[in-house]
């Protein structure tokens, strides 16, 4: 094995902005900034020369932008790069090797193009690998790729993560989310993230209206909204007397018109129109950049003047299209996880099963797209919980669902089409 030549090389991390102010500078990276202060116009060129890629560098300059956050830090063999820290915020001062060092819970390893990237929603750094081949090479001499590790938080000491209630709470998928769905360390602006619209002349924007079923359509009644605004309850009465209601009577089940009611109250499209060649609708409840991603499947177990079976809302025409029969075995699957998922153990007359055509919503959003997608799910809950209560209608949302069954059911592809909320109505059981 030869001996590695190791050798720190810096630049200024991408996304960062250099602005001149008088004789001094200040540092861009939404929504970060730092000003400089006076510099030399040694240390302006120097600024400039980081701006351009990574070099040797030291002295004052360098130690106050390594400590701000501001530099990518390559470990380099002679000219071959071995890894980078790639900082997402200040770094913390060097810890020591922990004794017992393990890899913490929350690191993941992906890759990106040629490189092997290192991340944690703890690290203040990503840490890329670019050949992988000399992983080895760099561990063994005087632990280098291990002591960086540990300063970048992605080695820990065994046990370390298990002591406090503050780190053990998180699953690492859900701290992954959370991180990477806010602007913040990971996610800002202008770097990938937000309303980017990165598809446009990649790929056509998804219509607003899906492909429509081939099965049975079914009219629904159209509800007359002048007179329900004579005849609803209060926002406050609504607020106020919402419960989550479970359980059902069968012996009177809820009607078709009052499905269609609720369903034309709380999802028909109200309108639609065309801007930069991307179609959007509005409709009762509000969705980011009025893309309205969400679809609605009635999952029909017991409604009078419907057959059982599992249908697609048209929002456009207010309609039902079939879907699929009720026999038909992950109809009836979804139908017995929503009872199971209620603790009644019984299956609702209807539940509705929510859908996401994320490629309405992902074709312009980068990085917080599918919190989004669960945002919008949350006020639609809200806005069903509400008419439903204003109907007299039982209404619970679910936690969670089986998303096997429902592309099984609908025979869509879960990439292009998932399901990600489930809601059950029904009528209220009457009292004993």
């Amino acid at each position: 094995m030869s001996l590695l030549i190791r050798e720190e090389r810096y630049e200024l991390r991408p996304g960062v902005h250099l602005a001149r102010l008088g004789s001094g500078a200040r540092l861009f990276a939404w929504p970060h900034a730092e000003t400089l202060g006076d510099l030399t116009e040694a240390e302006l060129d120097l600024l400039r020369d980081l701006a351009k890629g990574p070099r040797p560098a030291s002295g004052p300059l360098v130690e106050r932008l390594r400590a701000g956050g501001w530099l990518k830090i390559t470990v380099t063999d002679g000219d071959r790069p071995l890894y980078t820290l790639d900082p997402l915020r200040p770094p913390p001062p060097r810890p020591p090797v922990p004794e017992e060092p393990v890899l913490s819970r929350f690191a993941a390893l992906r890759r990106d193009g040629e490189t092997l990237v290192a991340s944690s929603p703890l690290a203040w750094c990503d840490l890329r690998i670019h050949d992988p081949a000399l992983v080895a090479e760099v561990v063994s001499p005087a632990g280098a790729l291990l002591a960086d590790l540990a300063w970048a938080g992605l080695a820990v000491a065994r046990g370390s993560e298990e002591a406090e209630l503050r780190v053990r709470q998180w699953a690492p998928h859900e701290l992954e989310f959370h991180e990477r769905s806010r602007v913040g360390y990971r996610g800002y602006l202008g770097d990938g993230f937000g309303g980017t619209f990165w598809a446009r002349g990649r790929f056509e924007p998804l219509r607003a209206r899906p492909e429509p079923y081939p099965g049975e359509v079914i009219g629904l009644r159209v509800p007359d909204l002048e007179e329900l605004r004579q005849k609803d309850p209060t926002l406050t009465d609504v607020l106020e007397g919402r419960r989550s209601r479970r359980e059902h009577d069968d012996t009177r089940p809820i009607t078709l018109d009052l499905l269609g009611e609720l369903l034309y109250r709380t999802s028909r499209v109200r309108e639609t129109w065309v801007a930069d060649g991307v179609e959007y609708t509005s409709k009762p409840y509000p969705s980011g950049g009025s893309v309205y991603e969400l679809e609605i499947y009635p999952v029909v177990r017991n409604v009078a003047g419907l057959e059982p079976g599992m249908y697609h809302y048209d929002a456009h025409e207010h309609v039902l299209r079939q879907v699929r029969e009720a026999a038909h075995p992950a109809v009836r699957r979804l139908l017995t996880v929503a009872g199971h998922g209620a603790a009644t153990g019984q299956r609702p007359q209807v539940l509705l099963a929510i859908s996401s055509r994320a490629g309405r919503l992902l074709w312009k959003y980068e990085g917080m797209g599918y919190a989004l997608t669960l945002k919008h799910v949350g006020v639609l809950y809200q806005t069903l919980y509400c008419v439903a209560t204003a109907m007299g209608l039982a209404a619970c949302g679910l936690g969670s669902g089986d998303s096997v069954a429902f592309a099984e059911a609908t025979g869509r592809d879960p990439l292009e089409e998932c399901a990600v909320g489930e809601f059950m109505i029904g009528t209220v059981e009457a009292p004993r």
